[in-house]
């Protein structure tokens, strides 16, 4: 059979609320996360014998294959289907890692989207959700690639939101930021808490609305980022100056920044200025959805 394939879409955190620190050091996050049309894309060949393969842009900077999150998907998913069939995994790897973008919890997902296609099970499957849970916090939202509001440590999933169509262009500086070591520098002791503003209930769907409401709910994951990385507040400089840019925002804990416009003609344009002004950064105009 000719292998199956599905996108890995990169996961944007909207807003980033950080409500607390749990007693077991796990952090307590509220945030809207949309989904863009950029991303990885991964196949599965069924008739090849078990493993991973990875090329593009990104690969090298993936790590070893044998740590990567596609793998410990398929693994989840036989302790949940002993019986199901698996296969030979490629990855091609476009989104840079360590970028706030969930890329490696979108591939692991797609990798749970066609294992479930391969064994029949609907996309809902209680064992795919189960599997997603247990590979990693962001992995239950890449699963169906909706827009919803996140809650818990990312296990507690709203009901899919019909946000409208956001034109957007990302930026990554090619700076590699670890999760932990910015939840280190955001610095909550266990048990304490982090007040800040609410998402609106409910939240509003129309377009100008909407963006003022993700405006008033903050990333509290960006202070710390910028003092482990600087360079992101160089990004958010650069594109928040440009005047096609309505609203710029880190993503998840860094380093890509995401502005967003008009429409997409807005965002190409922008994504063509940065990329003048920093060949060597990563810039994709897309949209969020």
């Amino acid at each position: 059979m000719q292998p199956l394939v599905s996108r890995a879409r990169a996961k944007i955190n909207l807003t980033l609320r950080v409500t607390g620190r749990r007693p077991d050091g796990f952090h307590d996050l509220e945030s809207l996360v949309a989904f863009a049309g950029a991303g990885d894309l991964v196949s599965l060949d069924a008739d090849a014998p078990p493993g991973l393969s990875v090329s593009g842009p990104t690969a090298a900077a993936a790590g070893p294959a044998g740590d990567n999150l596609v793998l410990r998907a398929a693994h989840a998913f036989l302790i949940e289907m002993p019986q199901g069939r698996a296969g030979h995994f490629h990855l091609l790897k476009r989104l840079p890692v360590a970028a706030g973008l969930g890329g490696g919890s979108a591939d692991a997902a797609a990798a749970l989207r066609l294992l479930g296609r391969l064994n029949g099970l609907d996309a809902d499957d209680p064992r795919l959700i189960a599997a997603a849970r247990a590979t990693g916090s962001d992995v239950p939202v890449c699963l169906a690639s909706r827009a919803r509001l996140m809650t818990g440590v990312g296990d507690l999933l709203g009901p899919p939101l019909p946000l409208p169509l956001l034109p957007a262009v990302l930026v990554n500086c090619r700076v590699a930021v670890p999760t932990a070591a910015v939840f280190g520098a955001l610095g909550l002791a266990r048990g304490a808490t982090l007040p800040g503003p609410a998402h609106p209930d409910p939240l509003p769907l129309e377009r100008a609305a909407l963006e003022q409401a993700i405006e008033s709910v903050p990333n509290d994951l960006e202070p710390p980022a910028i003092r482990v990385a600087p360079a992101i507040a160089d990004a958010m400089a650069l594109i928040g100056a440009a005047p096609e840019a309505r609203l710029v925002r880190m993503s998840g804990s860094g380093a890509t920044v995401f502005a967003l416009t008009d429409d997409c003609r807005a965002a190409a344009a922008l994504a063509k200025r940065i990329r003048a002004a920093r060949p060597l950064w990563w810039v994709r105009p897309t949209v969020l959805r």
